[in-house]
């Protein structure tokens, strides 16, 4: 990760409400992110299956807490817990 990249990417797909429903998460806690647009067959997912362990999506990296995860549900109370109450700032120190 290069300094000018965010430090959460979200692997996605087009159109995919579960996927929706953390980029609206993100955005509410103005958080910067990367997206990456994943294959649509579950079987082509290699690049999710490398970094998550699995190929479901939506699924997170956050290198600022060293964090993996996928599954919208998980996804957003990880988000909303760990960003959402002020524990980690937007620069990746503690309040």
């Amino acid at each position: 990760m290069s300094d000018e990249d965010p430090p959460i990417t979200l692997y996605r797909l087009q159109a995919c409400p579960y996927c929706e429903r953390v980029v609206r998460t993100l955005q509410a806690l103005d958080l910067e992110y990367t997206s990456r647009f994943v294959e649509p067959m579950h079987s082509e997912r290699d690049v999710v299956k490398r970094v998550a362990g699995s190929r479901p999506v939506p699924a997170i990296v956050d290198e600022r807490t060293g964090v993996t995860m996928s599954e919208s549900a998980n996804v957003v109370d990880y988000l909303e817990s760990t960003y959402g109450d002020g524990l980690v700032d937007a620069t990746g120190g503690a309040d």
